[in-house]
């Protein structure tokens, strides 16, 4: 049979293609066939949202075009015929015109490093094409599916709500805090401007969008005809009608029906699975059609999750509340399945069938009793969802030739009362650990149990439902015997083995008997609102707030900052709150990242071969399966190197591994192919065996094996012995904290061009270190550095995950291009990035801290160790920067820290920003809080009463000068008025016994600079042209941190002309060489520094021209300086003074200055489900006197929502035989718009010039980061008030609570009749399903 032709058009444009395959996605097809990079590769699993765009179609169901946003990233394009595709390139350019939400989201300081902007871009556009004044809440809501690393989101926010209606005002609604008009007015505060300047923005005119194409409006009447596109391995077949699809069905019984390919896709690129023949059902309209019923809504099963939960949303709007309970909770469940761009194509009858045993739906439709109609060809039956719906793992009763047809979700009835419930890691857009559905229907005017349903998901390997205990409550009254009866039952019934997948066994167990406790609580008070006299529990006043289901109030933010001084120029742009240079060209997807760049013809793709053993000699390497694939060019190994093998910053690595493997991921070779695709199966394709050895993977194994790098390192100071012996108390502990993913949108890229001659060869590299990605490839070359020329234009976000683990890649790419003699590109995969690339250090620490009863510290000991991997990298330095930020902001008379690196089986850990900082000051914070509980005494007091002052020796005998820790504690103490909010705290505690508040104020002190001095040196080039325009080049890598705008600003201001002439292309060997790595926040000091001195010295060849013309223009004098003639091409070199430290005698500088900063934070925990919400968070920070207060706010605000994910939700998952578990956004979870606290102020100090840096500002993007520990410890402040409520459980006053503070560690921590009837026997030999490491 002939293939048909794929017609679809793409931002206005037609294309025809006759060669479609079903394995092509819509990305792919966009970014390689029609050269748009606009739209990124973030994930590939439809969990970031960076590759979203709108499509448009007519649909016949409605008679109307509709609009929808989608991830292109798992969009087929063969399920794209007559589909209107937009792009961010078909809404406006910097070239034409922005469109407004384009130049809103670039003015507002929503984009930084900008690799996420087109997908928010066209989230934001997609709503308003259907909305065009949406609330506040809908702007939220369109944004979901949508992931930002950066930003920490609010300035997306805020420039999105600009489209508001009323601008995102809440009309004055008496019951929202964040109101305008309930906040208290303070006159010592002298407001700022805004960031930005509403009115200048473009206004938005919808009458101005493109129109959707004629040509497929004119053939929505033809009638459709069934399409098949035949590819290179798999056939797709658009069915047309029910008949047809039923014929293929029994044609092809194994064929997947496919709708939104949200769940197939995944398979086929992360699970390598292959299905031959996929059959397409969504133009068929008996799939799509929506009925209401005498007995509830039958909706086809291709229907949309978007459409069910519209039709829901309407039902529930007109109906009796009594018959929508279920469509209640259906749409509780949908409000945190997804995204848009998921729930816009993912189908109803696909979530049942894929028959996930996490699924959020199933549980739902069982509990209800949904009818699913189900057919074949010749045969039809409608069968309830009940037990035995899902015999076995991922199988349903749906047989091979037979499809599911429809789904009727019932209405409740009179006496009937439903919910949903689900508790995953994160709210928004996650997994469950367990999810379920509740149902009870009582005999009329009574409340005797009639009927109850009770069933879960996340308690075995299909949803379930406890028959066991609810055919024991039939005939029962709602009450207190029933409510413990059934606890027992259920913690009875629902046993999980002690490796069990998932793990978290008893969180799971106890959410279990919580949910249906918050369901036994809503029955109460819902009965009590219909008051009978019958025997019911009655709903005491304090459980009340338990009932609620989570909602959040609008965001609300205010950004302080000191406006320049009066007479301050107009053109001179240094402390003007400037948006990012290339914040435009980001958001118009015009911006240039490496996988942008268009291919060379005979450009070839690399992919990584990596072991999947964490310690193994290897015995064989097969590639005869890989040869057979293809495009197949070549593998690559070690035997290919024409130089050395051996490279890393210690040469303690190898580029590729020979003989043997030391960690899951190690890479071992790689092969060359024609396109990505081929070489992900070339790579599949190669066979490898390994003879196993003994491997350690956590802390505690290697302590046991002694199993380290280098010796231990220690700093001391004092007496120690005498200290403790002088102190009232003594406590000692023990603290984990774990790693963290760097989770840049952008994975690591490398383009290797080989020149042809002398060895020359050309990498376009997204890495923060040109330096070492030179060094490493001549080195593995066998060249000289002078032929090898990196170039790094921008990076998607780097985070420290680029400063060595970059070269990783680029050294296998360069090899590969050398050996074929092509130009050869990679990008990672998210699953192989977080593979490979390694992230933060966990550490263990072991404290004991001496101390009086009023609170003051007098000893100190700490014992860090940190989880190094399979190498020492960069460990050694995070070690360091650990012991010197032991103290945090404390004086300890007599202290001693000691660091050791563990040498284990995992991918090298490395750099991450704050470099072992935020983990030493965590610790300091934790015995710290200890130490107040045990005095009982406020903590805040405490914290108060131990910090240094003005001129004070640290624990490393370096002087405290320009000590503005006090004002920065004092004004956030004030603004955030905290004692007033902790009385109110205290109130609602005693007024909520199941969810409790809790409020914490810390401070940070953060070393600036690298404490090895040769690394603090910087370089810069200044060529001015004859038209007067400057091209300015420095070392330093632009990653989203604002770094070329600053520098654009200084050399402006340096010599005085406006920063239109000033252009910073790109960072490159060949311009500065011998560039430390753009690193430890000092970026803008030195390089900054050194441009300054270019400065000078070009403005000191131009004077005499300008005393020989004073009244010329700048192009006046350099026409003359050209003319007369002078060099008009100057480098700047800095280097900061006395910078140097001796661990052996504890005395010297490590740091050139310090950067302080105080938050205060509230949260709020459910006691039953481990779920908290950031309430509020109040920063103050001192950045000195702020080069560019909008990027500074924006560091402050991203570091902070960094922090809040690696002390909260971002967990790393380990198997016992150290392979990572979480290898994509679907399992590893960064902070979303959801979890940003609700109120978010940031204040940048006033009148604090520090003379130690360019133009009296300070470092900016590492200091803010330790400051979300003030919602790790508000989070045990409120478990505190839990755990004393309980006091019948036997528990201590001190407990341990290791970071991150997730759903399930809060939740064990709030120990109470729930927990204690899950408590897990793990035997001795068990093997867990993930380890701590």
């Amino acid at each position: 049979m002939t293939a048909d032709e794929l017609v679809f058009f793409v931002n206005g444009r037609k294309v025809v293609e006759k060669n479609a395959d079903p394995e092509t996605t819509l990305l792919a097809y966009l970014r390689r066939k029609l050269g748009l990079s606009g739209t990124k590769l973030g994930c590939g699993e439809g969990g970031c949202g960076a590759c979203t765009v709108m499509l448009s179609k007519y649909d016949h169901l409605q008679n109307k075009i509709v609009h929808f946003s989608v991830n292109a990233c798992l969009a087929p394009i063969c399920s794209l015929h007559h589909v209107a595709v937009t792009t961010v390139e078909g809404i406006g350019s910097t070239k034409s015109r922005l469109h407004p939400v384009q130049e809103r989201i670039a003015k507002c300081h929503g984009s930084q490093c900008g690799f996420c902007t087109p997908g928010m871009v066209m989230s934001m556009y997609t709503l308003l094409r259907n909305e065009p004044k949406p609330t506040m809440e809908e702007i939220e809501d369109a944004v979901e599916g949508n992931l930002c690393r950066c930003t920490g989101y609010r300035p997306i926010l805020q420039g999105f709500r600009t489209f508001a209606r009323d601008g995102g005002c809440c009309g004055g609604n008496k019951d929202n805090p964040n109101c305008c008009m309930n906040q208290k007015k303070d006159h010592m505060v002298i407001l700022s401007p805004s960031l930005f300047n509403t009115e200048k923005f473009i206004p938005m005119d919808s009458t101005q969008e493109p129109i959707f194409p004629p040509e497929l409006l004119r053939l929505k009447d033809a009638p459709q005809k069934q399409l098949r596109f035949e590819g290179e391995r798999v056939t797709w077949i658009q069915a047309a009608t029910l008949k047809e699809l039923l014929d293929l069905k029994a044609q092809h019984p194994e064929a997947k029906l496919v709708v939104g390919n949200t769940e197939i896709g995944i398979e086929t690129k992360f699970k390598n699975k292959l299905f031959p023949v996929i059959i397409c059902p969504t133009w068929i309209p008996e799939l799509n059609s929506v009925e209401h019923g005498p007995e509830g809504i039958t909706f086809g099963a291709a229907c949309t999750l978007s459409s069910v939960e519209k039709t829901l949303q309407e039902a529930i709007a007109k109906l009796p509340a009594h018959k929508t309970e279920v469509f209640k909770g259906v749409l509780e469940q949908l409000r945190w399945f997804g995204g848009k761009q998921v729930k816009s194509v993912a189908s109803v009858g696909g979530n049942i069938i894929t028959a996930s045993p996490i699924s959020d739906l199933n549980p739902v439709f069982m509990a209800c009793g949904a009818k699913l109609t189900i057919v074949s060809r010749g045969t039809r039956k409608t069968i309830q969802m009940d037990h035995t719906f899902f015999p076995g793992y991922r199988k349903t009763l749906v047989g091979p030739e037979e499809i599911l047809l429809s789904i009727e979700i019932p209405y409740s009835r009179e006496g009937e009362f439903f919910s949903a419930f689900k508790q995953a890691s994160r709210r928004e857009d996650d997994i469950a650990k367990v999810t379920c559905g509740m149902r009870v229907l009582f005999e009329p005017g009574t409340t005797h149990i009639k009927e109850l349903a009770l069933c879960f998901g996340g308690m075995a390997d299909r949803t379930i439902s406890a028959l066991k205990t609810t055919r024991k409550q039939l005939s029962h009254f709602w009450n207190e015997k029933l409510l413990q009866e059934v606890t027992a039952d259920l913690a009875e019934e629902l046993k999980l083995s002690p490796d069990a997948p998932g793990g978290m066994l008893e969180f799971r167990r106890t959410l279990t008997l919580s949910f249906f406790f918050k369901f036994y609580l809503t029955v109460l008070q819902k009965l009590g609102q219909q008051d009978s006299e019958d025997k019911f529990g009655r709903l005491d006043p304090t459980f009340a707030s338990a009932t609620l289901v989570f909602q959040k109030d609008p965001p609300a933010n205010v950004q302080f900052y000191q406006e320049v001084p009066k007479g301050q120029s107009e053109d001179d742009m240094v402390g003007r709150p400037l948006p990012h240079l290339a914040a435009a060209m980001q958001a118009s997807g015009e911006a240039v990242y490496c996988d942008d760049m268009p291919r060379y013809d005979n450009e070839l793709s690399l992919r990584l071969v990596t072991s999947t053993r964490a310690h193994a000699k290897i015995k064989s390497i097969d590639i005869s399966e890989a040869q057979k694939v293809p495009g197949f060019v070549c593998f690559i190994s070690a035997d290919d190197v024409p130089g050395s093998n051996e490279t890393g910053i210690f040469n303690d690595e190898t580029v590729f591994a020979k003989d043997k493997v030391t960690c899951v991921g190690h890479i071992i070779g790689a092969v060359v192919t024609d396109t990505p695709e081929h070489a992900q199966r070339a790579a599949q394709g190669v066979k490898i065996t390994y003879e196993d050895l003994p491997a350690i993977i956590t802390i505690e194994d290697a302590i046991k094996n002694n199993s380290f790098y280098r010796h231990e390192v220690k700093i001391e100071k004092g007496d120690l012995k005498k200290g403790f012996s002088e102190a009232d108390n003594v406590v000692a502990g023990e603290f984990y904290i774990g790693g963290q993913d760097h989770f840049y949108l952008e994975t690591q890229c490398t383009i290797a061009v080989p020149k042809g001659e002398a060895g020359e060869m050309e990498l376009f590299v997204s890495t923060q270190n040109t330096m070492k990605t030179q060094s490493f490839v001549a080195n593995m070359l066998g060249v000289p550095a002078n032929r090898i020329v990196v170039r790094v234009k921008r990076m998607g976000g780097g985070f420290g995950g680029k400063e060595t683990r970059s070269t990783v890649v680029s050294t296998a790419v360069a090899l590969a291009a050398y050996k074929t003699g092509r130009p050869v590109r990679c990008m990672l995969d998210r699953d192989e990035d977080m593979l490979i690339t390694g992230g933060r250090h966990p550490f263990l620490a072991r404290y004991k801290v001496g101390f009086m009863k009023t609170g003051v510290i007098v000893a100190l000991e700490v014992n860090h160790y940190n989880n190094a991997g399979n190498t020492v990298d960069l460990s050694d330095g995070v070690r360091k920067r650990a012991l010197f930020h032991m103290d945090n902001c404390y004086k300890i008379p007599n202290i001693r820290g000691t660091g050791r690196l563990c040498k284990t089986n995992l991918a090298s850990n490395t750099a991450f920003r704050g470099f072992g900082g935020p983990q030493g000051m965590l610790i300091a914070e934790y015995w710290m809080s200890e130490v107040a509980v045990t005095c009982g005494l406020p903590a805040e007091e405490v914290r108060r009463k131990n910090m240094y002052q003005e001129g004070d020796l640290t624990h490393f005998n370096q002087k405290l000068e320009g000590f503005t820790l006090p004002r920065c504690w004092d004004e956030c103490l004030a603004s955030s008025q905290y004692h007033v909010r902790r009385s109110e705290v205290d109130k609602f505690n005693r007024e909520n016994y199941w969810k409790k508040r809790g409020l914490c104020i810390i401070p940070t002190k953060f070393g600036i600079s690298y404490t090895s001095h040769y690394m603090n040196q910087a370089g810069a080039l200044i060529h001015v042209y004859t038209d007067g325009s400057v091209l300015l080049t420095h070392g330093g890598t632009e990653m989203g941190q604002g770094l070329h705008t600053k520098m654009v600003q200084v050399a402006s201001t340096a010599l005085k002309i406006p920063i239109s002439k000033i252009y910073i292309s790109e960072t490159s060997t060949n311009t500065v060489p011998n560039t430390s790595p753009t690193a430890a926040s000092v970026n803008s000091d030195i390089y900054g520094q050194a441009i300054y001195e270019a400065c000078q010295t070009i403005l000191k060849r131009l004077e005499p021209f300008k005393k020989n013309n004073p009244s010329g223009s700048w192009e006046d004098w350099v026409k003359a300086a050209y003319e007369y003639p002078v060099s008009l091409s100057a480098t700047g070199f800095y280097n900061i003074p006395n910078i140097g430290y001796s661990f052996e005698t504890n005395s010297g500088t490590p740091f050139h200055y310090f950067s302080f900063g105080v938050a205060c934070s509230e949260v709020e925990i459910d006691c039953l489900t481990g779920d908290h919400k950031n309430i509020r968070t109040d920063i103050v920070m001192d950045v000195g006197c702020s080069l560019n207060p909008a990027i500074d706010i924006g560091q402050v605000e991203g570091a902070f929502v960094q922090g809040m994910g690696l002390f909260t939700i971002e967990e790393l998952h380990y198997s016992p035989e150290g392979s990572l578990l979480t290898r994509g956004p679907s399992t590893y979870k960064i902070p979303r718009f959801g979890n940003i606290p609700i109120e978010f102020r940031v204040s940048l100090l006033r009148d604090s010039p520090n003379k130690k840096a360019i133009y009296a500002s300070k470092a900016v993007g590492e200091p803010p980061l330790f400051l979300a520990a003030s919602i790790f410890f508000a989070i045990k402040d409120a478990i505190r008030a839990a755990r004393a409520q309980h006091t019948d459980h036997g528990m201590k006053e001190l407990f341990r609570l290791d970071s991150p503070a997730t759903p399930e560690k809060i939740r064990n921590a709030c120990i109470d009749k729930f927990t204690t009837l899950c408590v897990t026997d793990v035997p001795e030999n068990c093997k867990p399903w993930s380890v701590r490491v």
